[in-house]
């Protein structure tokens, strides 16, 4: 198994024609996910055609999940329209929705976040993120399926999980592991703004539950305090190995660094917080990037 999406996940795409969304739609055909609709306001009834396949575009997410089965979806349009978009693909009933637009507003992610309260049916992934993976059993794990901008022939079907705040650590950790011969479960990139979906607590409650995760690494990085409320349930409740690493060691106080969540503001957040409260928890902890899946290994 594997967490969030499968291989048969039914996947649309919003914002296909756009120059962004139309490659990565191409290459999540070429990785083998089944792209089964695009949705573009005004385009409905073209189609998108790549690889011998071709995708019907539908004016709203309700139509395409309507007419194609969709569950789940791929938000490739402007900051301005994302968190409409969103709700669209709240409303419509998907179980997931991956937002990789950065530069939202905080304003409009709260209002999201506030529309989803009670929601249990759709888990947000994102904003500003790499997306999901889940390998497949093909040459270079294809055949899995691929929701975002991550490379997917970095990928290996195997048995640990991955979620992390930021996009390049994650095909870092992907990398090594498969470097290693160790495979993946699901990579979940959670993105790195100060008003996500899914948090760091959220994934690794779905790594625990899943059979086929047997360890887990966590990558996080300065900002706010959900690497250290996640490590704090691991303590109490993970039955697998955890190794984690904390980026952003050296940053200076005050000062944003890339994401829009990774500032430290009133002496909170720091990394050394963090990796004393992953070292508290029993997390095995990297203290640079190139040893995370070593950390991992070891622990297993």
């Amino acid at each position: 198994m594997s967490i969030l999406v499968q291989p048969d996940t039914k996947v649309l795409v919003q914002g296909i024609t756009g120059s962004f969304g139309a490659k990565h739609a191409q290459l999540s055909i070429d990785y083998g996910t089944q792209v089964v609709a695009g949705v573009t306001p005004g385009k409905g009834g073209q189609i998108f055609e790549h690889g011998g396949q071709k995708v019907p575009i539908f004016d709203t997410v309700a139509e395409a999940v309507k007419q194609t089965g969709a569950t789940a979806s791929a938000i490739f349009v402007p900051a301005a329209f994302a968190a409409d978009a969103v709700l669209e693909g709240v409303d419509a009933g998907l179980a997931v929705v991956v937002c990789i637009t950065e530069g939202i507003p905080a304003r409009d992610m709260i209002r999201v976040k506030r529309a989803m309260q009670g929601n249990t049916q759709t888990r947000l992934i994102g904003p500003n993120c790499p997306g999901v993976v889940t390998p497949g059993e093909g040459r270079d794990s294809q055949g899995g399926c691929r929701i975002g901008i991550a490379p997917g022939y970095i990928h290996k079907k195997g048995h640990v999980g991955v979620v992390s705040r930021s996009g390049t650590l994650t095909y870092e950790a992907v990398w090594q592991l498969t470097c290693r011969g160790a495979g993946q479960s699901t990579c979940v990139g959670i993105g790195g703004d100060p008003v996500p979906g899914l948090s760091h607590l959220d994934v690794l409650k779905l790594f625990n539950e899943d059979p086929d995760t047997h360890g887990i690494i966590m990558i996080g990085e300065i900002g706010g305090s959900a690497e250290e409320e996640a490590a704090a349930w691991i303590k109490a409740h993970c039955q697998k190995p955890v190794a984690g690493f904390i980026a952003g060691a050296t940053a200076p106080p005050g000062r944003r660094m890339g994401h829009a969540g990774a500032i430290i503001s009133g002496g909170k957040g720091t990394a050394a917080a963090k990796m004393a409260a992953f070292r508290d928890a029993g997390i095995g902890v990297a203290d640079t990037p190139s040893e995370m899946a070593d950390t991992l290994l070891k622990m297993m």
